[in-house]
């Protein structure tokens, strides 16, 4: 194995222009108009998946299209099925990049542009290491599955239909991604927890358009001071959620799992600092990271009423609306919490307004049994390819398809985060840093030869 890392680390360079490369490309899913781009990202995968020497091809959904690539020739070896994704955010507000998103731009060690944490560069990353073994080798010590499609970034809608339709093409032993972060930088870690997800939006209607506020205020109900009511009653001052029943089910911390967590070297002022607010703040009886990772939470994501253009129209508003987020912990299970949200919604809500609930997307909340042996098998390549052992975090966002194969394969997921917490995923200036990017690279290929000693 040290004569293919030794050749992968002499090809670094032209795998900083593969990444570029695809990075050119605005795989937006979001974006109806860029659905032609979204698929050449695909092509661009499955065309160095072909030639690392994987049988692969393009499936259509009725979305995005999935890439399916497979190496079996090593019988009686286990199976890895690696997961990732093409698509990317959108690159709004494009005015606060400091170069074009979709022209990818290193300064320093790091790559700036969308996706090239999110999850391009991650994903590359596994394809390059693991082919970079095929090439050089002509054969895998395991069997290797790749699955990559191009609508996470929507919530995955197609995905699960996906894979029922394919069970026995996806059948593995442990599962691989790259998706999310290390504790820090040169502290590489394994995720073994993730939130699930609830995402609801609220309409509030009230009169039948918008209202002159002198002549009208105070005759009819104003929507937007409604719904600012009703949402000042989901969560109170100290982050607890009140919506009843929100807390039913949670999996508390053990103290020994809150004696691991305090261990990290975690600072919670500068953690403060390099977010610039005067203070952390949440659920109160739990540090940061505990709150981060283990405690469910809601947050407000965008409010819309109203004038909100430059100047003063005083106008009393037909509609309001709000986008709301409930990240989960096991054992909350996502669509007994969307009821209790929407009951109480329709409780709180004033018989003044009509209001309208729709739930987006939603996840289930993961947690990996600290005694899988794939973990340690995981560590041990970590370890070969970043030099350091790997801690064991939790991540406070959600990746839908860990449940789904977990639901439809019966196999747990290794979270092979590659990334850093400030790489600004889904934000302006997204980066990742190169030598973690070409570390992942010889992580991967380590990782074969240690599943293929179990």
């Amino acid at each position: 194995m040290q004569n293919v890392i030794d050749t992968l680390r002499s090809q670094s360079a032209s795998h900083v222009e593969k990444l570029k490369e695809w990075l050119r490309i605005p795989s937006v899913s979001t974006d109806s108009n860029q659905k032609g781009e979204v698929r050449r990202a695909g092509e661009f995968v499955r065309d160095e998946l072909a030639d690392a020497g994987f049988e692969v091809r393009i499936d259509e959904t009725p979305g995005h299209p999935v890439v399916l690539a497979k190496w079996h020739g090593a019988e009686g070896a286990p199976t890895l099925l690696v997961y990732g994704h093409y698509d990317v955010q959108p690159p709004e507000p494009l005015e606060l990049w400091r170069h074009g998103a979709f022209e990818p731009t290193i300064e320093g060690d790091d790559l700036i542009a969308r996706g090239s944490t999110d999850d391009k560069g991650q994903a590359l990353a596994l394809v390059l290491g693991i082919g970079g073994v095929l090439r050089e080798t002509g054969s895998l010590p395991i069997n290797v599955t790749f699955l990559i499609e191009g609508e996470e970034e929507i919530g995955s809608p197609n995905l699960a239909p996906y894979i029922d339709a394919h069970l026995d093409e996806l059948k593995a032993d442990i599962a691989l991604i790259s998706d999310c972060t290390q504790f820090g930088p040169r502290m590489p870690a394994i995720t073994v927890g993730l939130k699930g997800l609830v995402y609801l939006q609220v309409d509030l209607v009230g009169p039948n358009r918008d209202l002159h506020s002198g002549s009208f205020g105070g005759a009819v109900e104003n929507p937007a001071n409604a719904l600012a009511t009703m949402l000042s009653k989901l969560i109170d001052s100290d982050g607890r959620v009140l919506i009843p029943g929100f807390y039913d089910k949670v999996r508390d911390l053990t103290d020994a799992e809150r004696v691991e967590i305090s261990k990290l070297p975690f600072s919670e002022a500068d953690f403060a600092a390099e977010l610039e607010v005067p203070m952390v703040h949440g659920e109160q009886g739990y540090n940061t990271l505990e709150r981060k990772w283990a405690r469910p939470t809601l947050d407000i994501n965008g409010l819309l009423s109203g004038w909100t253009g430059e100047g003063a129209k005083t106008v009393l508003p037909s509609k309001a609306m709000a986008k709301f987020s409930m990240r989960l912990v096991a054992d909350q299970h996502p669509d007994e919490i969307a009821e209790l949200a929407k009951k109480f919604l329709a409780e709180i809500c004033p018989p003044t307004c009509k209001m309208t609930i729709s739930i987006d997307h939603g996840a289930e909340p993961v947690l990996v049994d600290a005694t899988n042996p794939w973990l340690a098998v995981a560590a041990r390549a970590i370890e070969k390819g970043f030099e350091k052992t790997p801690v064991m975090i939790r991540e406070g966002g959600s990746i839908p398809v860990v449940s789904v194969l977990k639901k439809a394969l019966g196999i747990d997921t290794i979270l092979l985060g590659l990334g850093l917490p400030d790489d600004n995923a889904h934000s302006p200036n997204e980066k990742f840093h190169l030598p973690d990017y070409q570390r992942g690279i010889e992580t991967a290929a380590w990782l074969l030869a240690e599943m293929a000693e179990g």
